[in-house]
């Protein structure tokens, strides 16, 4: 028990901003509105209409002085945020449906809204991308917005919070988040909500500490509690005893030295003990975060995901604003390579701008997505495909596509790219004739094909987490067996390696993208198995980098051998745990 006679509590969330705090709880709960439901006469529903196009406008108006806010408060890269917010409300589809439901059923603006955007979100929520995930929390606050206008009332916010406190909630929207005061929040945790939501955006920015996903965290804790916030493990602790916070004190302490000798690494080379070089690139999402790759040293951008720029978007982005996009990038990082994977959209991910191009799917994951989609969509792909090429006039682009099951699908999209160049030649516009073209390998059809599809593309790039979710039949957004979802499965680490080995036995390199990349301590085993490059979010490569210079490439591929030969993932991470802990103390 603590001083107070209460008993200590752990509960065990996501870390997701690194940091230590101490203090007492605010405790943020945010009531569910109330949509009233009822049938608007026929000869009011012209004004009824009128009454939902006004809403917009308003909240058009509200979602600017938020960023305005944000802008001054934080930067203007936080209040780049609530461009999507404005997007949303530009949505033509998402319009549009409201108002066709609202004719069809008569009833009033508020439940035809809300029902249509509560398909939406439902949609994006089932999202297996964390990031895109993220945009039903988006479609979800600028809903309540909407509904808030719509109803006469004003939304609840976390301005109220004036003393130094750790806010706890379900969820803290990008509107919440907006208005929390830096100089009075401590930490923030949430009981759903993940490492990319628009939370931990702010939380970062404050750099204060964060942990999401501390499930039911705010039925276990009162306002005044006290409480530890250990953003570097994902552990909150309520009513802490005093040697739990001597313990924290000391820890705090050597966080913040190895912290410090991990930004030290940042501008050292990534070059092993004996002198082997890896490659550590970036994975990004939008044109704006070229100085975070620069920040972080990375060697370039190893995946650029350009569907953000289709679903941020009310309308699918034609070829001159994609070339626009691909260029910016490009240029920024020059001389750097930049990796432009082609549209991963499906079932899964509808486009704002035309979503009958896909339609709703049983199993989006096994369905009508990524290539398979523009394949079948073949102007929709070729736009794309040129403003790639075009953008490979202005720095080193390589192309990449997504979900290839096999030969026959890469030689039909490497047809669609020559037809892209031939083209650009009548056009006479310019671009990189030796751009090279590779395919990621996250099917396990593309991975038993690997010696084919190595006859075929310039190089390979493992998307983990959709290789390791398919081979292991494991939808990780399932609770009941997310745990079962193990890169240290002998099944996956065989058929990494025999990717590898087919890529080399054609000399073509094999980088990883997935989140196996961003963590260190699998680091020092895809390197063992002969991975030539990771690439991952940019502020994970300074851990990796400080790890690549602590490890011998030959003690690397030992403990890839010895790796292999486990049939336990549980004595695999083990193995590369007490690898990992031998080489970094902390």
């Amino acid at each position: 028990m603590d001083s107070r006679g209460k008993t200590e509590i752990v509960v065990q969330g996501i870390a997701a901003s690194k940091g230590i705090a101490y203090g007492q709880v605010f405790l943020y709960l945010q009531s569910e509105l109330e949509v009233p439901r009822y049938t608007v006469d026929p000869d009011k529903r012209m004004a009824e209409i009128a009454r939902f196009e006004q809403a917009l406008v308003t909240t058009r108006q509200q979602i600017a002085q938020v960023q305005q806010q944000v802008k001054r408060n934080l930067s203007e890269e936080e209040a780049l945020i609530f461009d999507a917010h404005q997007m949303v409300l530009e949505d033509q589809a998402l319009i549009g449906e409201t108002i066709r439901e609202f004719e069809t059923s008569g009833l009033n603006i508020e439940t035809c809204f809300n029902a249509v955007a509560t398909r939406y979100i439902e949609a994006f929520a089932q999202i297996d991308d964390e990031y895109l995930r993220e945009r039903a929390a988006d479609i979800k606050d600028v809903t309540r917005r909407v509904l808030h206008v719509l109803l006469g009332q004003s939304a609840q916010n976390l301005s109220e919070l004036v003393e130094k406190r750790i806010i706890i909630a379900v969820d803290v929207s990008p509107s919440e988040a907006a208005s929390i005061d830096r100089s009075a929040a401590l930490g923030i945790v949430t009981d759903g909500g993940s490492r990319t939501s628009h939370a931990v955006i702010v939380a970062r920015s404050l750099k204060i500490p964060a942990v999401v996903g501390a499930r039911d965290l705010t039925a276990k804790v009162q306002n005044g509690d006290w409480v530890v916030l250990d953003g570097y493990e994902g552990i909150v602790i309520v009513n802490p005893t005093q040697a739990t916070l001597f313990r924290y004190g000391k820890i705090q302490e050597e966080k913040k030295t190895f912290e410090n000798r991990l930004l030290a690494a940042v501008d050292q080379p990534a070059e092993t003990l004996d002198g082997v070089r890896v490659t550590l690139r970036a994975n990004i999402e939008k044109t704006d975060e070229v100085g975070l790759v620069k920040q972080y040293r990375g060697e370039g951008v190893g995946l650029y995901r350009t569907e953000f720029l289709f679903l941020n978007s009310h309308r699918v982005p034609d070829e001159e604003k994609q070339y626009e996009a691909y260029r910016t990038i490009v240029e920024g990082l020059a001389p750097a390579a930049v990796t432009i994977r082609t549209l991963d959209i499906g079932g899964d991910k509808p486009l704002p701008g035309d979503p009958h191009l896909i339609g709703p799917e049983a199993n989006p994951f096994l369905g009508f997505r990524a290539i398979r989609m523009c394949l079948e969509n073949p102007e929709l792909f070729k736009n794309q495909l040129r403003a790639i090429l075009r953008a490979s006039a202005h720095g080193k682009v390589e192309l990449m596509y997504p979900m290839i099951s096999g030969a026959e699908e890469l030689e039909r999209a490497n047809a669609l790219l020559d037809e892209a160049r031939a083209e650009l030649r009548t056009r006479g516009q310019k671009y990189d004739e030796k751009m090279r073209v590779g395919t990621m390998i996250e099917i396990p059809s593309a991975a038993l094909s690997a010696d084919v599809l190595a006859e075929k593309c310039d190089f390979f790039s493992l998307g983990t987490n959709d290789l390791i979710q398919y081979l292991l039949a494991i939808d990780r957004g399932n609770n009941r067996i997310a745990h079962l979802y193990d890169p240290t499965h002998p099944a996956v680490l065989r058929v990494i390696k025999q990717v590898v080995d087919e890529a080399k036995a054609k000399k073509i390199k094999v980088s990883v993208c997935g989140e196996m990349a961003g963590d260190p301590i699998y680091a020092p085993l895809l390197l063992g198995l002969g991975i030539d490059e990771l690439s991952m979010t940019p502020p994970l490569l300074p851990a990796v980098k400080f790890l690549i210079r602590n490890t011998k490439f030959s003690d690397a591929k030992k403990l890839a051998a010895e790796a292999l030969k486990q049939t336990d993932p549980r004595k695999t991470y083990a193995l590369i745990e007490a690898f990992y802990n031998e080489r970094v103390k902390e």
